[in-house]
């Protein structure tokens, strides 16, 4: 017969602290091996035992959660600068080439006389 598959070996209080924890450490193996687990295992209390917002990537109360937030936001601002930029790069070349073809020797001055 085989072994039957052990739950909840560790309780939930070591649980929440190790979460606690990995959400401030840069080595989660690191932590792991500290801890006596599974780097994986960590993961997977984190899916379980955290609120997801979006059911993609990390929990929505944790560091990495926010930091990709923020990247997220920043790229989007960014995209929106570069369409500015795109647009007045456009419109300073339009000014330019008019201001050029006007601009010829002899051409009538583009103001009108006053008419005294």
């Amino acid at each position: 017969m085989g072994r039957k598959k052990q739950v909840n070996k560790f309780p939930v209080a070591f649980r929440k602290m190790a979460l606690e924890r990995l959400k401030s450490c840069r080595n989660a193996t690191a932590l792991a091996a500290e801890l006596g687990i599974h780097r994986t295992q960590l993961y997977k209390w984190r899916d379980q035992m955290e609120p997801v917002e979006d059911g993609s990537g990390p929990a929505e109360n944790s560091r990495e959660r926010e930091l990709r937030k923020e990247i997220r936001e920043l790229k989007r601002v960014l995209g929106e600068k570069a369409l500015e930029v795109d647009f007045f790069k456009g419109a300073l070349q339009k000014v330019e080439a008019r201001r050029r073809s006007s601009s010829g020797f002899g051409g009538q001055a583009s103001t009108t006389k006053s008419g005294s």
